[in-house]
């Protein structure tokens, strides 16, 4: 399978594998890869410039990394031998780090609407930002910790970015939807892409999902192919 997919395709794919079996090989070793390399928010305590690049390369499961590459080889080698791999590499990171950008453009400004809730409550933001464990009872330090502490991570941004362009350039092809149903790419992908709108409005707190990023990516894929289309006046069905 590897020998047919297109280079930078493969390659990505293989990088995706090798930070997750160092993750899953470290965890045991008590390293914590996912919360050093995952993406914090910017103005996050524990966030780190390389995170930005690093948290596409990381994944919370085995489920996780399997969906997102079973999806990327499917349709980002198809891409890739479209376009190029040069095109497909700059489409891909762009498409990442909108994920990124949207991401924390809701979750900055939640932070400090916390903070300032928190020092209205007369505690230190440097006492709160050392705390190891969860306040017994106040629900806002509580929620404040888990949004510096808890890291995006994985490929999501930038594949729905490759699901966007894939249908907008295809919106005809059919998928198999639980390997049966046939439904164009331009019905899935559009259901998809708004059903991950309203979770990001919902914002349930028991949802890990980063349904911003997902969004983030899908936008910034459709923009750049959009504008790829236009300039190259090319069609595809």
């Amino acid at each position: 399978m590897l020998n047919n997919l297109p280079q930078v395709t493969k390659n990505l794919l293989i990088l995706n594998i090798m930070f997750y079996v160092a993750s899953w090989f470290l965890e045991a070793q008590g390293i914590n890869l996912v919360t050093k390399f995952g993406a914090h928010y910017v103005n996050s305590p524990i966030f780190e410039p390389f995170q930005v690049v690093t948290h596409f390369f990381m994944h919370a499961n085995f489920i996780h990394i399997f969906f997102n590459m079973w999806i990327f080889i499917m349709l980002g080698g198809y891409l890739e031998r479209v376009w190029g791999p040069k095109r497909f590499f700059i489409f891909y990171i762009l498409s990442a780090l909108g994920a990124f950008a949207l991401f924390n453009v809701i979750g900055v400004y939640e932070i400090e609407n916390l903070k300032a809730q928190i020092i209205e409550q007369g505690f230190s933001i440097r006492d709160v930002n050392a705390m190891t464990t969860y306040h017994r009872t106040n629900e806002v330090v509580n929620e404040y910790l888990m949004m510096i502490n808890t890291p995006m991570v994985g490929a999501s941004g930038a594949i729905f970015g490759v699901m966007a362009a894939f249908a907008i350039l295809f919106p005809n092809t059919e998928f198999r939807l639980y390997f049966a149903i046939p439904i164009k790419a331009k019905w899935f992908v559009g259901a998809y892409f708004l059903f991950e709108v309203y979770q990001s409005y919902l914002n349930e707190s028991g949802d890990s999902t980063a349904h911003l990023a997902h969004v983030g990516g899908a936008l910034v894929g459709a923009i750049i192919v959009l504008f790829w289309r236009k300039k190259d006046r090319t069609n595809f069905w």
